[in-house]
């Protein structure tokens, strides 16, 4: 058995409080993985820097869960509609997650790991003893190794197939810009909640751009987009209702005259959406600098029509990729539908090489 390398203040983990639901499992404690090394990981199925580490997480699941490791994919949601336990099951099956999923959708476990990000993970040894934690994407190589560590502390032997290490993505080298003005856009959020909070709590730059969206809530607004647009902000055109969470269009419309529109800086760029189901679905076109999207700039999600309009077909409540750029640069986005059910809850983006 390998030396234990625990230092003295290692703190005892806390245990899976306020689950409402289970994928992958019948019921599940920390108690019941007593003597196993267990990583916590916490995500929630629409956030984008969640998607990214999945295949790290399959991979080690893969690799080490003969060898003593259990993964528990913590899902706390970011939004409502995240709670609902048949779209959590869905995301787990199209993202192919076969581990523990536990639904943590009052937040008590989030509260009780004074958890503050995702992703997040908490890797704790057979003991139950958290030994290292990792907030955000990336450190993979350093995660796997820790794993290795700790399983080897409880005398396993590890498999030849661990001896190798998926390949971490690329970054795109990033401009020099101390303004921000050229900086990689960050995350935009479409509701009053968090637009309040920047605003009057935070006090830093709320996402809309408009003045008039922070008069009301929840209220139906004529919206006019302004002839420039600034990096990091949400711009409007046409009628629409200010949410808790979200943006919705409030008409339905013969053409596509209302729109949501960014100048955004990255490499992808990807959107929230809440959909309906196959029965009910709704089409939202998608134009980059004002012209239907070239197939090297389409993200995965993109169709095309007969007339050649780019759009994406919006059926379940999740995020839709929209653009993968080859190169690091500005572009301007603009998403447009005609229904009255396009609703939109946030942006996110990326600067990795494609």
């Amino acid at each position: 058995m390998a030396e234990n390398k625990r230092p003295v203040s290692a703190i005892y983990r806390p245990d899976l409080v306020g689950i409402s639901d289970f994928i992958n499992v019948d019921e599940l404690t920390l108690g019941d993985l007593e003597g196993k090394v267990v990583l916590i990981d916490f995500w929630t199925y629409t956030c984008i820097n969640c998607i990214r580490t999945f295949p790290y997480l399959k991979d080690w699941h893969e690799k080490y869960a003969d060898d003593g490791l259990v993964i528990v994919g913590v899902h706390t949601p970011e939004f409502e509609f995240e709670t609902i336990l048949s779209n959590v099951e869905t995301a787990t099956r199209e993202f192919g997650l076969e581990y523990p999923i536990v639904l943590d959708n009052d937040r008590a476990t989030w509260r009780a790991y004074q958890n503050q990000y995702w992703p997040a993970k908490y890797l704790i040894d057979r003991d139950g003893y958290v030994r290292y934690t990792h907030f955000g994407e990336g450190e993979y190589k350093e995660t796997e190794l820790i794993i290795r560590d700790l399983l080897q502390e409880g005398g396993n032997v590890i498999n030849e197939s661990g001896n190798t290490f998926l390949a971490q993505r690329s970054y795109v080298e990033l401009p020099e810009d101390q303004e921000g003005l050229e900086s990689q856009t960050r995350e935009l959020y479409a509701g009053t909640i968090r637009n309040y909070n920047a605003a009057f709590i935070a006090r830093r730059p709320p996402y809309v751009a408009h003045e008039q969206f922070y008069t009301q809530r929840n209220v139906d607004m004529e919206y006019t987009d302004p002839p420039i647009h600034r990096n990091h902000y949400i711009y409007l055109n046409g009628l629409w209702l200010n949410k808790p969470e979200s943006l919705q269009h409030s008409r339905k419309t013969e053409e596509y005259e209302d729109y949501v529109a960014i100048l955004f800086y990255g490499t992808s760029a990807n959107v929230v959406l809440t959909g309906f189901g196959e029965s009910d679905p709704y089409t939202v076109r998608v134009y980059l600098d004002d012209m239907p999207l070239k197939k090297e700039f389409a993200g995965e999600d993109i169709k095309w029509d007969s007339q050649g309009n780019s759009y994406i077909e919006v059926v379940d409540s999740r995020l839709y990729r929209l653009i993968k750029s080859p190169d690091y640069s500005g572009f301007e986005l603009k998403l447009s539908s005609n229904s009255e059910k396009f609703e939109l809850f946030a942006f996110t983006f990326g600067s990795f090489q494609n």
